[in-house]
C-alpha cells in the first residue's frame, strides 16, 4: 500500500525546479539506485543547459566539445527549423560516457521530468556505461574529456596555421570515411614508444613537423626501393609488410599515405579516434535504452511507493514513459521500425517477469534463468556482457514475440512479391528471433570495406575490396563520391572492387 504522502516525504511539489530539489531528488534517486538495484555507476555530474545548447550538442554527435565542422553548423539549422516550428522535439538529457558521468538536462523541464531523466541518465546510462563489455574495452571514460578538449584546440590551431580552406578539406574527407575508420574485431594496434613521444610532442605545441612523424614520405619509400633492390616482388610479402588485410581504411591512410603531413595525419587519428569511442554506442543502442529506461521505471514507481512523489509529478512521469516505449503497428502512420525503447524495456521487463513468475514455456526456453530469485543480478549479468545482437538472440522470449506481434518477410529478387516467411508460433519463434538479431548486427548493416593491396615502391595504386553479402551492391554514386575523398588522403589512384559472400 502506498504510504501516506506528507510535506516532509515528498520530493517537490509544483513544476518548477531549483538546484536544492535537484540534489535532493538526486540523493533519493542514488539511495534506491545503489541499495535496492545495486547498480554501480561512475561519479555524477548534472548541468542544465538550454535548448539552444542541447541543439547544439545534438548536432555535435552529442559531444558538447566537439571540434567546429561545417557538417555540425548544417545538422544544427535543420534540427533548430524543425524543433522551433514543432515538427520535432528535443531529448530531455544528453549523457556522456565518461568518469565523472556528465548528464545534460534541459531547463525547460518540469522538476518532474528532470527527476525522470537523472534517473534515466545519471543512472541507468551511466551503470550500462561503466559496465557493459564494450565500453569497457573500447573506450576511455576518464580521458574522453581531456581528448575532445585536445582535438578542439588541435583543429582550432591547424586552421590558425594553415588555413581554414586547408583543414575543412582534410576534415572532409575523413567525415567520409568515418564509417571505415573503426577495429571491430580486435584491440586497436598501440603506437610504439617513439609514437607515443612524438604525439606527445604534437599535443603539447601542437607541432608540425614532419621529423616527429617518420611515416612515408618520397625519401623514405626512395631510400627503402634502393635498400631492398631484388626483393621479392610477390603481393603476399607487401601485404604483410603493410599488415594487409586491413578493415580500418582512416587507419591505414594515416599510418601509410605519401602525401600526408604530421598535422593532417593527426587529425585522421582525431576522427577515427572519436568513431572508435562511438562505435560501442552504435552497438547497443537497444540494451542501454532498455537499461535506462528500466532503471527509471522501477526507481520512479519505488519513490511513489515511498510517498514521495505526488500523484500529479507521478503521472507526468508515467505519461512521458509510456510515449517513449509506445511501438506503433506495422500499419500504422507512425510506424518507423522497431523502437528500441519499446524493445528494450519490455525485455528487461520480461527477464524479470521469467525470473519471479516463469510458465512452463520460459523454463523450456531460459532454463537457467527461469525462477532464479536474483533478477537484479540476471539483468546485471545480461547489461555487462552482451550486446544488441547477442542480447536478442539469447533472451527474446516467445512470450514477447507474440506481444510484439513479429512477423519475418522474405524478400526474394527473382520473386515479384514479398513473402510471409515466418509468424509468432511454435515454428517461427527460432527463425524470428534470429532474424531480429541480425538486424541488428553491424557486420550485416554496413558495407565491409577492406584495404587488401597497395604497391608503394610501383604505382602506388590503392586497392580496396568491398565483400559483398548477399548481392548488396554499393550505392555508385555515394560509393565514387567517397573514393574521391580516400584519393585526396592517398595522394594516388584508388579503386575498390567487388568480391562476393554467401
Amino acid at each position: 500500500m502506498q504510504a501516506a504522502n506528507t510535506s516532509s516525504d515528498v520530493l517537490f511539489d509544483g513544476p518548477e525546479w531549483t538546484f536544492e530539489l535537484l540534489e535532493k531528488a538526486r540523493d533519493a534517486i542514488e539511495d534506491i539506485a545503489l541499495q535496492d538495484l545495486g547498480l554501480e555507476v561512475y561519479p555524477n555530474q548534472i548541468e542544465i543547459i538550454s535548448s539552444e545548447q542541447m541543439l547544439d550538442a545534438y548536432s555535435c554527435a552529442g559531444l558538447p566539445l566537439m571540434y567546429q565542422h561545417w557538417s555540425f553548423g548544417k545538422h544544427f539549422v535543420r534540427d533548430e527549423t524543425l524543433y522551433r516550428t514543432g515538427r520535432q522535439g528535443l531529448a530531455y538529457e544528453i549523457v556522456i560516457n565518461s568518469n565523472p558521468c556528465i548528464s545534460y538536462n534541459m531547463e525547460e523541464n518540469t522538476m518532474a521530468m528532470q527527476t525522470l531523466v537523472m534517473a534515466h541518465a545519471a543512472f541507468g546510462h551511466n551503470h550500462f556505461f561503466k559496465n557493459n563489455y564494450l565500453f569497457l574495452q573500447w573506450t576511455d571514460a576518464a580521458g574522453i574529456h581531456d581528448y575532445l578538449a585536445f582535438a578542439k584546440n588541435y583543429i582550432a590551431a591547424c586552421e590558425e596555421r594553415y588555413g581554414l580552406e586547408a583543414v575543412e578539406e582534410i576534415l572532409d574527407a575523413s567525415h567520409a570515411l568515418q564509417a571505415q575508420a573503426v577495429f571491430r574485431y580486435g584491440r586497436p594496434p598501440q603506437p610504439t614508444v617513439a609514437e607515443k613521444k612524438a604525439m606527445q610532442r604534437v599535443r603539447d605545441g601542437y607541432e608540425s613537423s614532419q621529423s616527429l612523424l617518420d611515416l612515408w614520405t618520397d625519401a623514405t619509400m626512395r631510400r627503402e626501393t634502393s635498400d631492398n633492390e631484388g626483393e621479392d616482388p610477390a603481393i603476399s610479402a607487401r601485404q604483410r609488410e603493410l599488415n594487409l588485410p586491413q578493415e580500418n581504411i582512416l587507419y591505414f591512410l594515416e599510418k601509410n599515405s605519401p602525401t600526408l603531413k604530421s598535422w593532417q595525419r593527426q587529425m585522421l587519428r582525431i576522427v577515427r579516434s572519436l568513431a572508435q569511442y562511438l562505435y560501442p554506442q552504435k552497438q547497443t543502442k537497444v540494451m542501454n535504452e532498455g537499461c535506462a529506461t528500466f532503471v527509471h521505471y522501477y526507481i520512479i514507481n519505488q519513490l511513489y511507493q515511498q510517498g514521495r512523489l505526488t500523484q500529479g509529478a507521478f503521472m507526468e512521469m508515467m505519461h512521458s514513459h509510456t510515449n517513449v516505449v509506445l511501438q506503433p503497428d506495422y500499419d500504422d502512420g507512425r510506424y518507423g521500425g522497431i523502437n528500441p525503447y519499446a524493445l528494450g524495456f519490455a525485455m528487461m521487463t520480461d527477464i524479470r517477469r521469467i525470473c519471479e513468475a516463469p510458465t512452463d514455456e520460459d523454463r523450456e526456453w531460459f532454463p537457467d534463468i527461469a525462477g532464479d530469485p536474483n533478477w537484479r543480478g540476471v539483468l546485471k549479468d545480461a547489461w555487462a556482457n552482451y550486446r544488441d545482437e547477442s542480447f536478442i538472440q539469447q533472451f527474446l522470449s516467445p512470450h514477447l514475440i507474440r506481444k510484439f506481434k513479429l512477423f519475418t518477410l522474405s524478400n526474394d529478387a527473382d520473386r515479384p512479391n514479398l513473402e510471409v516467411s515466418h509468424i509468432h508460433n511454435r515454428v517461427g519463434y527460432r527463425d524470428i528471433r534470429r532474424e531480429l538479431a541480425r538486424s541488428y548486427d553491424l557486420a550485416y548493416l554496413e558495407p565491409d570495406i577492406q584495404v587488401t593491396d597497395v604497391d608503394l615502391r610501383g604505382d602506388r595504386e590503392l586497392k580496396l575490396t568491398h565483400f559483398a553479402r548477399n548481392g548488396i551492391q554499393l550505392e555508385p554514386d555515394n560509393r565514387d563520391e567517397v573514393l574521391k575523398h580516400a584519393r585526396r588522403l592517398w595522394g594516388y589512384n584508388v579503386v575498390i572492387t567487388v568480391k562476393a559472400e554467401n
